[in-house]
């Protein structure tokens, strides 16, 4: 089964570490993810830049407005996310509790993914 991980994490805690800190961490979550795609488990990954970065679309009774910034006005902001192939819930909590890159705090959102490819629906 496959799930959809949205990590948060805390912006400043990342900019309170070092530079060398900073590349240690990165460097030791990239090593990971390469273990979890050897083994068949990471199906694919992705970096967001910042929230300065982010735009917020809101529809409300038929129109849309533009906001600059995140929709959650929180200290922990959505920093990435991964595709993970795992065979049960609680497989997939054991292996991404060891995601290095949470470590500086933060939080993995872990959702299931429906596969609405053979039902006709929209997603």
């Amino acid at each position: 089964m496959k799930y959809l991980c949205l990590g948060y994490h805390d912006e400043n805690a990342l900019r309170a570490m070092t530079p060398l800190e900073r590349i240690a961490l990165f460097d030791e979550s990239r090593a990971y993810n390469d273990r979890l795609r050897r083994t068949g488990h990471f199906v694919e990954g992705k970096s967001l830049q910042g929230r300065q970065a982010t735009i917020t679309l809101r529809f409300e009774k038929g129109h849309v407005s533009v906001a600059e910034g995140p929709f959650a006005k929180s200290k922990e902001q959505l920093g990435g996310l991964m595709v993970l192939e795992a065979r049960d819930l609680n497989q997939a909590i054991q292996l991404l509790s060891q995601l290095p890159s949470m470590r500086p705090g933060g939080c993995l959102e872990i959702r299931p993914i429906e596969d609405c490819s053979n039902t006709g629906e929209d997603p």
